[in-house]
């Protein structure tokens, strides 16, 4: 599947097997919010810091796109709720792989929410998107969380099930929480075998918790991150990029990381 793997090598650094995501996709379901209004303006500063790709939603395409700059991997998001909705963590297909195709993706991805009430058809919906990607040869990623309820979506055995679960059907990279330390990740990224990468989740209350995550997961051996409001609503997202660029790709410290972030202020 030599197109797989060119596009794939547009999302994923071919140097260090790592990457650095940003999904911009939470328009969809939190409204034009903070860090994301301007969405040529996000993609222009997460590509000048360094990031690897953004992910977005088909109708965003056209908008985030700049023709110029940096150059940056395109996924589009293919599921959809909204916070209005009574069963927010039920996501359904807004969007197909033919679709992203049309739009120049080099990637596409899938948010799957097991436990929740409707975790059967997400799973259907899993299933008949992996089948076009491999069909078309576009990379997958699985964005996989625990939230049924009572789910503590943070317990590593939910983590690693999560993230087995995105592998074993058929995702080329799979996205879940972060535990809150490399022991307890180590087993998620042990128990799949495509790259892992982290969530985000709720905006942090300083750019050291984020950045001392990301290296709490790389030392577990995940693969990257795929960060959203911590990044794009981060105080300077440029030098933000930066500081996780140092940590993915060039295996800095944390204090360095930090030391560049602060520096660009």
């Amino acid at each position: 599947m030599i197109g797989k793997l060119v596009r794939l090598e547009r999302i994923i650094n071919r140097e260090t097997g790592r990457t650095i995501i940003v999904p911009m996709d939470h328009g969809v379901s939190s409204g034009p919010i903070e860090g994301i209004v301007d969405i040529k303006k996000a993609v222009d500063d997460v590509a000048e810091g360094g990031a690897d790709a953004v992910v977005l939603h088909k109708g965003m395409v056209k908008a985030g796109h700049r023709g110029r700059g940096k150059d940056i991997g395109l996924i589009v998001h293919l599921s959809a709720s909204t916070d209005w909705a009574p069963t927010k963590n039920d996501k359904t297909l807004v969007c197909t792989v033919e679709e992203a195709i049309k739009l120049g993706a080099d990637g596409v991805s899938i948010h799957i929410n097991i436990g929740a009430d409707l975790e059967r058809e997400m799973l259907r919906d899993f299933g008949i998107v992996s089948k076009a990607c491999e069909e078309w040869g576009m990379p997958l990623l699985a964005m996989v969380y625990g939230r049924g309820k009572d789910m503590n979506q943070y317990d590593p055995k939910v983590v690693a099930h999560c993230a087995r679960l995105g592998a074993e059907l058929g995702a080329d990279i799979v996205k879940v929480p972060y535990t809150g330390s490399p022991e307890t990740f180590a087993p998620a990224v042990e128990g799949c075998p495509v790259p892992v990468v982290i969530a985000g989740g709720p905006k942090m209350k300083t750019e050291r918790e984020v950045l001392e995550m990301v290296y709490g997961a790389l030392q577990a051996g995940a693969k990257g991150l795929s960060i959203g409001r911590n990044v794009f609503q981060a105080k300077n997202r440029v030098q933000m990029v930066k500081a996780l660029y140092k940590l993915v790709h060039e295996n800095a410290s944390v204090e360095e990381a930090l030391s560049l972030l602060e520096g660009g202020r």
